[in-house]
Formats: C-alpha cells, sequence, structure tokens
C-alpha cells in the first residue's frame, strides 16, 4: 500500500557536484547513487524542496584558512567545535551547483546554507550555533507541511542535522536510508547517524515504501 504525502514535503539536501564521486572536493562514495533513487522519488511528491551548501571563499570551516591547519583537524571557532573541511562548494563555483542527473524542475524552492564566514551550518534550517534560521522552517509551516521526508548527502552530516532540527520543530520526519550516503570520516560515522537520528524520532523508511 502506497503512503499518503498529503502535507508532505520531500526534501533534497546538499545533492551537489562537491560531494559527488567523479572530482568532488568532498566526495562521498557512491554518493551519486541517490540521483536516480531522488528522481524517482520526486515523481510521487507535489511539493520539493532542495537545501544548498554554499559559502564564502573565506569560511572558517575550511582548513585551507587557517595557518598551520590540515583538514580533518579540530579548532574552535566562535565557540563552537570545528572540523576543518577542504575548501567547497563555493558560492559561484561548479562544485557547488546541483548534480546535473539531478531534476529540478518541480522544485519548490531552494535554501542556501553556510553563507556567513564565522559559522557553519550542517542543517538546512539553522546554522550550527542556531543563531541564524535559513527559513525553512517557517516556509514549510507556512505551506501547511506537515510531514518532512529528508533524502541526500551526507547522512552523517548535513541530512543527520536536517532530519534532527525538523523532528526538533514539530514535523513528522522521515530519512529516506536508500536516498543518502554517509561520508564516514569514521568508519562506523553513518551507522551511528541512523542510531541518533531513530532515537530522537525519526523514522527510518526505504524509498520502496513510497515508490510501491
Amino acid at each position: 500500500m502506497a503512503m499518503n504525502l498529503k502535507n508532505s514535503a520531500l526534501l533534497i539536501v546538499d545533492v551537489q557536484n562537491d560531494f559527488l564521486p567523479g572530482g568532488g572536493a568532498l566526495a562521498v562514495t557512491r554518493g551519486d547513487e541517490v540521483i536516480p533513487v531522488i528522481n524517482a522519488l520526486q515523481e510521487k511528491f507535489n511539493f520539493i524542496v532542495a537545501t544548498q551548501d554554499f559559502h564564502p571563499e573565506d569560511h572558517g570551516s575550511f582548513a585551507v584558512n587557517h595557518e598551520g591547519k590540515k583538514v580533518g583537524d579540530t579548532i574552535e571557532l566562535n565557540g563552537l567545535s570545528q572540523f576543518l573541511w577542504p575548501v567547497h562548494c563555493v558560492q559561484g563555483s561548479e562544485g557547488a551547483e546541483f548534480h546535473e542527473e539531478l531534476n529540478p524542475l518541480r522544485w519548490t524552492a531552494i535554501f542556501q546554507k553556510g553563507t556567513n564566514p564565522e559559522v557553519d551550518s550542517y542543517s538546512g534550517f539553522f546554522d550550527n550555533a542556531r543563531r541564524e534560521d535559513t527559513g525553512l522552517g517557517d516556509f514549510l509551516q507556512n505551506e501547511g507541511i506537515m510531514n518532512v521526508f529528508v533524502t541526500g548527502l551526507a547522512q552523517d552530516y548535513c541530512v543527520k542535522f536536517t532530519a534532527l532540527d525538523s523532528v526538533s520543530l514539530g514535523f513528522k520526519t522521515y530519512l529516506i536510508m536508500d536516498a543518502t550516503k554517509a561520508v564516514n570520516v569514521h568508519a562506523v560515522d553513518g551507522d551511528k547517524a541512523l542510531e541518533e537520528m531513530k532515537k530522537a524520532g525519526v523514522i527510518l523508511i526505504e524509498s520502496t515504501v513510497i515508490l510501491a
């Protein structure tokens, strides 16, 4: 039996060139496998939104912007612990663009995040300090959305934090497990993220539940 998708949004997180194999600065292994699944899911939803990691060149999460630091180091950035990443998803760069095979034709809106150089922003709703809001939560509520189905990259960072914030804002939140992949800085990160999301109330499903 197919799910009732009334008052539901498909949320596509950061399916951008820099997070995909084939030259991405921060490529998620087999990340491209989510694209056909997400494209198929889009056929089932009337309401689709996407998030886009969109950093200025001087972003504080880039290792290159801290003398003597390298990718993988952790620093303190404005009072928060910050893992240092390679330069990725810079505003105006090809790496920040959505993958060409991802179909954007029916998207209602795109919410950009990570635009403030002083704080990183994994979630599509808030920055990591929860000081700034992208407007996504209000947008969904104003549109009468009650159920949010999360897909995209990467499962253990932006997808996880987006799903956790979605639950905290009162949306019934689903993670479509075969429509996301983990970056796995540590091999267990993806599995730990699933546990964390489940514990917080995110409902873990496979795309077949919707596509059936």
